[in-house]
């Protein structure tokens, strides 16, 4: 197999058709980033929406997954290498039509993109992210069995105290909670690398998320949600591994990876 260094990048874009409104638009940064795979989350569109947008993607082979529910989660993955199988579930009752997941298989390596199902106010599904975290945690084994692993998304967690900016007053909150990291903390357990962390074990401020509301962005008070994880034994081909909060235009910014496969 012949190996090449490819760049990725995730963004959770909270709502393509507003990102395409904002300057600059989501198609200007996507020309700008130059990603082989550039993968999305919480598109919030059906089909005939997408259809209307008349996006620019030359190039690249668009791969789909849209919520049952109206203006709901929602995933794609733009690849210039077109994947040989494409799938959209996994098999996890809680979630599967939500749209949250697009698994695409190249050469040499999966592709995952995922967002993660929310916890929600006091937890209240907490039971149903479990359920998922739980059954992608297996899937991803078997996919590893097959090939290498490269997997993204938002996955609506901080995993350490590092990955946030206040860690005592949000303990116990969705997406800090003991069970939500306990279940992350598996994943990796499993097999997989935290390929930000791993670069960068010291590195404290870097965040892809942040509130709307009490200036949490200009103030830099937010949270890393939003991860590339590899198969343990591609983790030593990673070449860089970004957070590029000088992107604007979603609560989100975009995650980077830059790997040899």
């Amino acid at each position: 197999m012949s190996t090449k260094e490819l760049r990725f990048v995730s963004w959770n874009v909270n709502g393509l058709r507003a990102t395409l409104k904002k300057d600059p638009s989501f198609q200007e940064i996507f020309d700008t980033l130059n990603a082989d795979v550039f993968a999305i989350q919480e598109t919030k569109l059906q089909d005939d929406q997408r259809a209307k947008l008349k996006l620019d993607f030359d190039g690249y082979t668009q791969t789909w997954n849209y919520a049952e529910r109206k203006g709901y989660s929602g995933t794609a993955v733009f690849s210039r290498e077109e994947p040989r199988q494409v799938i959209r579930q996994i098999g996890c009752e809680v979630a599967d039509d939500e749209g949250r997941l697009c698994a695409l298989e190249f050469e040499n390596y999966w592709f995952v993109n995922v967002y993660t199902p929310n916890a929600q106010n006091e937890l209240k599904r907490i039971d149903a992210r479990l359920a998922w975290d739980e059954r992608y945690r297996e899937f991803l084994c078997e996919l590893s069995a097959q090939k290498p692993v490269v997997t993204c998304g938002d996955f609506n967690v901080a995993h350490e105290e590092i990955d946030l900016k206040n860690p005592g007053p949000n303990r116990g909150n969705a997406g800090f909670s003991d069970e939500e990291r306990e279940s992350f903390g598996k994943l990796l357990d499993a097999g997989f690398v935290d390929t930000f962390r791993a670069r960068h074990p010291d590195l404290a401020g870097a965040y892809s998320w942040w509130s709307y509301r009490f200036n949490a962005r200009k103030n830099n008070a937010g949270w890393r949600i939003d991860y590339f994880l590899v198969s343990e034994r591609i983790a030593n081909k990673v070449t860089s591994a970004s957070i590029l909060n000088e992107v604007y235009g979603s609560d989100h910014c975009p995650v980077a990876l830059t790997i040899e496969l």
